[in-house]
């Protein structure tokens, strides 16, 4: 058990090392040396765990894929509308994103033409269909107008999202990022939501950013 513990966390660290790597130098300009060097192990150690790069890579993919699936999950648990569950979610990611190295790399990597293994979905179609779904449910409830075409408007709200992390990553501190949020809430809100319900969401998103922002 004890050697299977160690085994799990050399692991970790391998990720956590490639991953911090990966978003910072790129996928490309990182080698298995930097890796093994950043994490402070052996080259055994790693290949033991990874034959190539390429696994790394996809192993950092299906971390990013099962992190927004639970926060999915534990959103839509809780109660909120879709529309909160929604907000909720995107805000959860970006604080991940500030904190853990593994989900900015993932980014980096879908945006940078590595394609995950089946069964797995690239990140941006699971996001797809998760925005959509929720925007189906925030119609239901009034709170988004109904004439909207929902498969654009997910797909903006996606676009939006990913490249305010994008543009961002060169541009200004990770730090930002829940700010960028806000900011695009704030205008999604007002052309999404209805008069009568917008200055619920503008202070939600409000909130949320604060809770979020580093101190």
């Amino acid at each position: 058990m004890a050697r299977q513990l160690r085994a799990e966390q050399t692991r970790s660290t391998i990720i956590t090392a490639a991953a911090d790597l990966f978003d910072r130098r790129g996928y490309e300009s990182t080698s298995l040396s930097d890796i093994v060097e950043h994490a402070q192990v052996t080259k055994g150690a790693l290949y033991f765990h990874f034959a190539a790069k390429e696994d790394l890579a996809h192993a950092i993919l299906e971390l990013q894929s099962h992190t927004a699936r639970r926060l999915a999950t534990e959103t839509d648990s809780r109660g909120h509308t879709s529309l909160e569950a929604l907000m909720r979610l995107t805000f959860g990611i970006t604080r991940m994103s500030v904190e853990d190295p593994v989900l900015r790399a993932g980014l980096r990597l879908a945006t940078g033409g590595i394609q995950p293994r089946p069964p797995l979905s690239h990140p941006f179609t699971e996001w797809l269909d998760i925005v959509a779904n929720r925007l189906v449910g925030a119609v239901k409830e009034s709170d988004v107008h109904p004439d909207i075409d929902i498969d654009v408007v997910a797909h903006s709200l996606v676009c939006f999202f990913v490249g305010t992390r994008v543009v961002g990553r060169s541009r200004e501190p990770v730090a930002r990022q829940p700010r960028r949020t806000a900011e695009m809430w704030n205008i999604l809100i007002r052309s999404l939501v209805p008069v009568t319900r917008r200055a619920r969401y503008l202070s939600l998103a409000a909130r949320l950013e604060r809770e979020i922002a580093p101190v």
